[in-house]
């Protein structure tokens, strides 16, 4: 070594007080910054504190001078949070979702039992025929060059049949649990969006949502999937919910595909 390790810790030590001493308070983080673009020029949002309590947001200006006038944080999360209730639908429609996902799912692993139980026939049968082949081979009865090109095409069929079971089994069959916790998620989303702190708000709309465009006081904003198809969904079993035509917990809105 070319100094010492005393030396070196020293040196060490020195050079972390001066990191710290560099180190400066984070800014406020808004929650909204950098989610939301602007409709009249496609900048995007940043948050910004006036009077040193109150929070607006306004166009970057990017590309020139915007129109779109400053707005509150208040009036923004209002939106958010009026956008997420669009996913919201009557609690008794939820036992029926569920329950049409487990007859969905005990379907599927019936088919993946039966499939698997088909191949696995095949691949005896296709053992069968390579031996019985293999016997007439050593009695003369059948050629050797036959042989070899008819053993290597069922081979190839065993193997196909092998891939297949291989794929059948080690299937993701977890969307079961994964479709519950998205109905889940889709009717906390107001609640959760309200008590989170501005972190766990954005994280949030970044699940739910993939575009979000504000302009002339009003937000607009896609939802990302599967979620955009709960809210088109429950605006529609809302929209013919006073028809007569079901009743909520089994409307066939909801009993469909």
């Amino acid at each position: 070594p070319l100094v010492t390790r005393q030396l070196w810790e020293r040196v060490q030590a020195v050079l972390e007080s001066r990191h710290t001493k560099k180190t400066r308070r984070a800014k406020r983080e808004f929650a909204f910054s950098g989610l939301i673009i602007c409709g009249h020029c496609g900048c995007a949002l940043v948050g910004e504190i006036k009077k040193g309590r109150y929070v607006y947001y306004h166009c970057t200006g990017y590309r020139g001078k915007c129109n779109e006038p400053y707005v509150r944080e208040e009036v923004i999360e209002k939106e958010f949070s009026d956008v997420l209730r669009q996913m919201r639908f009557d609690e008794d429609v939820v036992p029926s979702m569920i329950r049409a996902l487990r007859e969905s799912h005990a379907d599927e692993l019936r088919e993946h039992e039966e499939a698997i139980s088909r191949l696995q026939a095949e691949q005896d049968r296709l053992s069968k025929r390579i031996h019985a082949m293999y016997i007439d081979k050593l009695d003369g009865k059948v050629e050797p060059a036959f042989f070899d090109r008819m053993s290597r095409e069922w081979q190839a069929q065993l193997d196909r049949c092998a891939d297949e079971i291989q794929r059948r089994q080690s299937a993701d069959r977890t969307y079961l649990d994964e479709g519950v916790q998205l109905l889940e998620l889709s009717q906390a989303a107001p609640r959760l969006f309200n008590k989170n702190p501005p972190h766990e708000k954005r994280r949030l709309l970044n699940f739910l949502l993939s575009n979000s465009v504000w302009k002339e006081g009003k937000l607009s904003a896609t939802f990302r999937q599967p979620f955009d198809l709960i809210a088109e969904t429950a605006a529609l079993a809302a929209a013919t919910a006073g028809t007569g035509d079901s009743e909520s917990g089994e409307h066939p809105v909801w009993l469909g595909d």
